[in-house]
């Protein structure tokens, strides 16, 4: 570790590095593209170490796909927040599409030719992030995380941030007495909410309304203590003819690039083509995006059961939901409450799945399987999970029939999937 050495830099991984070799083993590299020649410096692993992590410190043979960083914050030992920031917009969606296409191959058994699409809402890849979790220093700056570190890299302004969101970070970059400090900028509303967790019980001063225009609340292990404002925020989603308007408390899950929950709805309804009187279901149901799209598919004479865990969204859910009577929500883990119905004879039309980032898993797959739907579809934001799970449908029957992947985290190494399964019959 510390050590300096000369690599030839090969093929993209998943995680935002490239994969080089030296002595033997394999050198995972971050801050280089593939077929550059780079000096890095080891950050993590010794003699005993099957593999070593490394950062590109000097560039000696660049690629033609590289550029000048746009973020003065990017870069080794800096914040960890972007992978790609050294990458042509065209060459970090070619590199996640090699990486989606290797984790099928590598973990599905599957060869699927990938492209990764562009999402409306960003400005050349930046000024998209509608949600950041800040961290802080010791002496109360706001600051982000170096990557795989507790380090606090201070910061002016996000670049990958909505513009509310820089405008919060300019007007206050000092929080003294916070532990964190999220932002959140929402498409329903032009004003932020600020969520501020304080060191310990403390409660942190929170900046005056003349210095901040935004509505702010103290979270804690009560939940959140409204200072001034609203505790949520509103979220506009409009798909064609279709539109609404979703509540979402606090930093309750929502997609982070502001033209993402509408290019994901529409990908999904396009997959499922959901029809009138059909029964769905919405798992990991969040606060109850997919199911309202669902909703309008399958119209009055069908239903849709949504299913999630997190008891706020549920409560985001009912009351976003609340005048769809087609509509049933359930709290609960999604493999407990479907395992139960699925003893009780349950059966579907359609299925969403979105799981978290570690995915579905087995136990939940061969629950979907069970209730013999004619689609599922699977949005990921882990192509690994993704691809392990994929494998799992087709064990018990279901095949890849359908993918689309798009650039909803522009600057990093995230991408999102939409996978459509059916009856390998089909």
């Amino acid at each position: 570790m510390g050590t300096d050495v000369e690599l030839d830099v090969g093929a993209v991984a998943h995680g935002g590095h490239c994969v080089a070799r030296w002595e033997g083993r394999v050198v995972f590299v971050r801050h280089t593209l593939p077929g550059e020649r780079v000096r890095a410096r080891i950050t993590e692993g010794g003699d005993g170490s099957r593999f070593l992590r490394a950062d590109a410190i000097e560039v000696l043979q660049a690629s033609p796909d590289r550029v000048e960083p746009r973020c003065p914050f990017s870069g080794p030992g800096r914040c960890g927040g972007c992978d790609w920031q050294h990458a042509s917009l065209d060459a970090q969606r070619r590199l996640k599409a090699d990486v989606v296409h290797e984790q099928l191959q590598r973990l599905g058994g599957l060869d699927v030719p990938v492209t990764v699409e562009p999402v409306p809402g960003d400005v050349d890849g930046l000024a998209w992030r509608t949600r950041v979790q800040h961290a802080v220093t010791p002496d109360g700056h706001l600051g982000l995380r170096a990557h795989r570190s507790h380090h606090v890299v201070a910061i002016d302004a996000c670049p990958i941030a909505d513009p509310r969101v820089q405008d919060v970070e300019r007007a206050v970059p000092r929080w003294p007495g916070a532990a964190r400090v999220e932002v959140v900028a929402p498409s329903g509303e032009a004003t932020p909410l600020v969520l501020v967790e304080p060191v310990g019980r403390r409660t942190p001063p929170v900046p005056p309304s003349a210095e901040l225009d935004a509505a702010v609340a103290i979270t804690g292990r009560d939940g959140l203590e409204r200072v001034r404002g609203r505790t949520w925020v509103s979220e506009d989603v409009t798909v064609g003819s279709w539109h609404a308007r979703l509540r979402v408390t606090g930093s309750g899950f929502w997609q982070v690039h502001p033209g993402a929950a509408a290019t994901l709805v529409g990908a999904v309804l396009d997959q499922l083509d959901p029809q009138p009187g059909e029964q769905a279901l919405d798992l990991y149901a969040g606060v109850g995006l997919f199911t309202a799209a669902l909703a309008e598919g399958v119209g009055p004479q069908g239903a849709v059961l949504a299913v999630e865990g997190d008891a706020q969204a549920v409560r985001d859910a009912r009351r976003n939901l609340h005048d769809l009577t087609h509509v049933a929500i359930t709290a609960g883990r999604v493999d407990r409450v479907l395992g139960a119905a699925v003893e009780q004879g349950l059966q579907a039309d359609l299925v969403v799945l979105d799981p978290p980032r570690t995915g579905a898993g087995r136990r939940v797959v061969e629950q979907v399987v069970a209730v013999r739907p004619r689609a599922v579809v699977y949005v990921a934001c882990d192509p690994a999970a993704l691809a392990r799970d994929v494998r799992t449908f087709a064990e018990h029957g279901y095949r890849l029939d359908a993918l689309r992947a798009f650039d909803c985290f522009p600057m990093t190494h995230h991408v999102e999937c939409v996978a459509r399964l059916v009856p390998a019959g089909d």
